[in-house]
């Protein structure tokens, strides 16, 4: 077993500026990129042309390609970007060259609940405050791209409405990439003639918008405009789709990505490759990086990292069926990621709360209320088992887990069908405290997924993939499709997105729909409200309980520590 970690870090912060990062033309240059290839953003950080990626698939084999995922998190995190990075670093350790494909936070997260989002400890990205902040600005050009179609939409309205849109059947919201509930439900157009026409709209965070899932699932830039011109913005009062083509507006959104649609290139913290794009959300979106990423590393490296978010249920179900379904491209393994205080809440014991001192029952040692947890941990085993993928556990260590509790976690993982159970301290070692880990991804991923499977056929009825998912994936006993959700699927399957594949919204923070149901819930059933079209982006989101797709800031948000020094530099970001 691993020694136990040190049980003094800095800060995140403090970590990541105690190292220069390298010019990052060097790291691309090892990866056989070259500077005419590259789009600098300052001396650490660039994009990557689409054409280097094409001409190094061309000349390398494909590397292995690794997911990283997770059990039910808690409020906290498992610690899911800190393990990919540092096992990227663990495999360069070895020998093998390796890259970390990993997803943009949102500033809804960054100045909310969660914090940065770069990794931890010496398991990091860098330079942190750019990657957690505005980074090279794909954001930014998504949520320009978006609102430009939703302007186009209340315009055409304004000027005649040619295509008799129905203003209560728009479909488009608006975005922006700031947590605020009070933008979920508006009425906008108030204010006389000159001023629109009124009607109900929302906002979601940029994050989860259709844009972004685009960005992430194209291949070049033709299939980006592709999608975008077949992005339904509403409906008329007979019920045929009005397209961004329709309303000539696919073109110049397009222009507003084409920057955007490269993958940007950044390190790690002991110099290796990470490639940072598109974003999070696995709750309401499909929560994994972009296809150009993975593709760049798997041309570039040995093996790959990727990570999607919160637990197999979620950003893992979503990789498998959606975003594996677009890229063609197989994963060789994946790896869970698992904390004794997590397996113990979920075995019943303490409670943990974002912002909140941790419950010190879940700091004694108690194998049993950890064996109790191991029932979700099986039950993510299971799934990811379900996909024909071999499976590591990587327990992330802290100082108070003690090794008869680690020893449950191994023996669960392993009768559960993992192919081993690895504590980690690559938060306090980085790539050290990765090795064992390491070597027994590179192991499990030797053979690949000769089963690879998807959870069902594309030629499923919409309701049916649903059904499929909640209980083969999720462990429902029936799905409970309500009336606004009926009429959307049906509406789906007459415009003919029924062969698309679903890609569900509902709560992380539980197996089921329920966030207070936790370890592995039975016997109940999950409540569909409604489905959204998502025609560009080539899939379908059924939403599930009272998943909302924007989130409210909390009582004491994350950004009231955030602030410039004296010297004008970044403080409070973790």
């Amino acid at each position: 077993m691993t020694a136990v970690a040190p049980t003094h870090v800095p800060s995140d912060l403090e970590i990541a500026r105690s190292v220069t990062p390298r010019p990052i033309v060097g790291v691309a240059e090892e990866l056989g990129i070259a500077p005419s290839e590259l789009e600098p953003y300052g001396r650490t950080k660039a994009k990557v042309s689409l054409g280097a990626i094409e001409r190094l698939e061309r000349a390398n084999p494909r590397g292995k390609y690794v997911l990283v995922t997770a059990i039910t998190p808690t409020p906290l995190g498992e610690g899911k970007s800190t393990v990919t990075i540092g096992l990227a670093q663990g495999l360069n350790r070895l020998g093998h060259r390796a890259a970390a494909t990993i997803r943009q936070p949102s500033l809804g997260p960054v100045f909310g609940i969660k914090g940065g989002a770069a990794g931890g400890g010496y398991s990091q990205v860098i330079p942190m405050e750019d990657f957690n902040l505005h980074l090279t600005g794909d954001t930014h050009a998504i949520g320009a791209a978006h609102n430009l179609a939703a302007a186009f939409v209340d315009n055409h309205l304004h000027q005649g409405n040619a295509l008799g849109i129905d203003p209560r059947r728009v479909l488009w919201p608006h975005v922006v990439d700031i947590s605020d509930r009070a933008l979920r439900h508006a009425v906008i157009g108030l204010g006389g003639p000159a001023d629109g026409v009124p009607r109900e709209s929302e906002w979601q965070i940029t994050v989860a918008s259709e844009i972004m899932a685009i960005l992430a699932l194209a291949r070049d830039l033709p299939d980006l405009r592709a999608r975008l011109g077949r992005v339904i913005l509403a409906l008329t009062h007979d019920g045929r789709p009005v397209t961004a083509e329709d309303l000539h507006v696919a073109g110049a959104m397009a222009v507003l990505l084409r920057d955007a649609l490269m993958p940007n290139l950044l390190q790690t913290l002991e110099g290796g490759p990470a490639f940072v794009h598109t974003g999070p959300f696995a709750n309401i979106a499909h929560g994994n990086s972009s296809i150009l990423a993975d593709r760049a590393a798997l041309a570039t490296c040995d093996i790959a990292v990727t990570e999607a978010g919160f637990g197999s249920d979620m950003g893992a179900e979503k990789f498998v069926n959606i975003k594996c379904r677009a890229s063609g491209l197989r994963p060789d393994a994946a790896v869970i990621v698992a904390t004794i205080r997590a397996l113990k809440m979920h075995g019943g014991v303490g409670r943990i709360v974002a912002g909140k001192p941790l419950d010190p029952a879940l700091l004694a040692e108690n194998p049993d209320a950890v064996r109790a947890g191991c029932a979700n941990l099986a039950a993510h085993i299971g799934i990811v088992r379900s996909f024909g993928i071999p499976v590591v556990v990587a327990v992330n260590r802290f100082p108070t887990d003690t090794q008869a509790e680690l020893d449950v976690v191994r023996a669960e993982a392993v009768a559960a069908g993992a192919c081993d159970a690895v504590p980690t301290t690559l938060h306090a070692e980085g790539g050290r405290g990765a090795e064992a880990l390491a070597a027994a991804v590179w192991t499990a991923a030797g053979e690949g997924a000769p089963d690879f499977r998807f959870t069902y056929p594309d030629d499923l009825p919409l309701a049916e993939k649903i059904e499929a998912i909640a209980i083969g994936i999720y462990g429902a006993d029936r799905v409970e499709i309500g009336p606004a959700a009926a009429r959307a699927i049906a509406t789906a399957e007459d415009l003919g997105l029924g062969a698309l594949p679903v890609c569900i919204a509902k709560t992380q923070y539980s197996l089921s729909h329920d966030g207070a149901l936790k370890g592995r819930p039975r016997h109940f059933g999950l409540p569909i409200r409604d489905v959204q079209l998502r025609a560009g982006a080539g899939f379908v989101t059924p939403v599930a309980g009272d998943m909302r797709t924007m989130p409210g800031l909390p009582s004491h948000p994350a950004g009231e520590r955030i602030d410039l020094d004296a010297d004008g530099r970044v403080v409070g970001l973790f």
